[in-house]
């Protein structure tokens, strides 16, 4: 059996790697192909066959693949085989409005898109909530299995202990440190509308972080990885760049409390058990004009909303009050959004589609048959 993986076109990354290396690890009799890009290509393990996205081998690989396996749209020209199996994993429980919900796309964008969607024959989602949205989202009538994210087993593995202190290890961060790690969501108009230049603006005042919080805190980036080539130098500044990071699980680890504004992260890293921050300071203008979101944010979110570098700034001098004063609402958070993520979702994933002695392919004829939502 030959399965062909992708994630976010060409990263070593998300479920799509959790679910490789459980089969991996299990030995089974598979040819194991991944498409990856020039900036990840040092990530992948060495005995991987490796193929580039978008080249006409990466073309050749997906039409020859018994199983594809990807975290997002594949905008590639390809033909799958009638017999062939494509499992999209994809890759957040969805805040902001995606696919066919936006308020607003770049013209023929979508369309594109739905040859794609097309060609699924499965869908994992991470909990009920997401379920709806992405029928709603992709028109997708195919079976959709709620058994979790594989990617995030690890943080309820027994090794995320020394996944923590070996990450932090490697970033030069000691084990005193508070990290802070920031994943800011992309935005529409810069990616379709902006020049393509150095145009990310950093809304965190970092000489007042550096002033206030002093050398005991760490601020980690993670860019989305549609923008991550935007940013301006951070030298010198008391900022790292992890956008490059391989897989931002183990970042997750790391850090000891998250500050996002509208990234799907927030809903993973509550897995964690650790402080969330919200930091939208464009939010009438996302809100309302860029994207839309599916559920009213200030009603769901699991810690406070601070629209300015100040008050941010302010939230994490104090973040022990903080916290304890949006107890209650991030635990009505985890209840809700991560009550699937015990640590076992690589397991029902494999159970379902990749059974000891089976194959996907020959999973077709029932996973096909139905919806599993119900599958835990």
């Amino acid at each position: 059996m030959r399965i062909v993986y992708t994630s976010f076109r060409g990263l070593f990354s998300d479920s799509p790697r959790a679910i490789y290396e459980a089969l991996a690890a299990r030995g089974d009799d598979v040819q194991h192909t991944w498409l990856t890009s020039a900036v990840a290509e040092g990530a992948f393990p060495a005995e991987v066959e490796t193929v580039h996205f978008g080249s006409p081998e990466s073309i050749a690989a997906l039409e020859a693949a018994d199983v594809v396996v990807s975290n997002d749209h594949v905008p590639l020209d390809w033909e799958k085989r009638p017999d062939a199996f494509y499992l999209q994993t994809w890759h957040g429980t969805p805040l902001k409005r995606i696919h066919n919900d936006v308020l607003w796309a770049p013209e023929g964008r979508l369309a594109y898109l739905e040859h794609d969607i097309a060609r699924w024959d499965a869908m994992l989602s991470p909990n009920p909530y997401s379920t709806g949205r992405f029928r709603q989202a992709f028109g997708y009538r195919g079976p959709v299995h709620e058994t979790g994210y594989p990617r995030n087993d690890l943080l309820s593995s027994p090794r995320r202990d020394e996944v923590r202190a070996r990450v932090r290890s490697g970033l030069g961060i000691g084990e005193d440190a508070r990290v802070v790690l920031y994943t800011p969501t992309w935005r529409d108009d810069l990616v379709f509308e902006g020049t393509g230049e150095r145009d990310f603006e950093f809304p965190v005042d970092l000489a007042d972080f550096s002033d206030r919080l002093g050398g005991d805190h760490v601020l980690l980036l993670r860019l989305h990885n549609m923008v991550s080539d935007r940013l301006e130098s951070v030298e010198g500044m008391p900022v790292r760049d992890v956008s490059s990071y391989p897989d931002i699980r183990d970042l997750y680890l790391a850090a000891d409390l998250l500050v996002t504004d509208y990234s799907s992260t927030m809903f993973d890293f509550a897995v964690t058990g650790k402080p969330i921050l919200l930091f939208p300071y464009d939010l009438a203008d996302y809100r309302d004009r860029l994207r839309g979101f599916y559920v009213d944010i200030e009603e769901i979110a699991p810690g406070p909303l601070l629209t300015t570098s100040g008050e941010l700034l302010d939230a994490i001098a104090d973040l022990d009050a903080v916290t304890a004063a949006h107890a209650d609402r991030y635990r009505d958070f985890r209840e809700t959004y991560t009550s699937l993520e015990d640590g076992h979702a690589t397991e029902r994933v494999l159970d379902l589609f990749f059974p000891p002695g089976g194959s996907a392919a020959g999973a077709v004829a029932t996973t096909r048959g139905g919806d599993s939502r119900a599958h835990r």
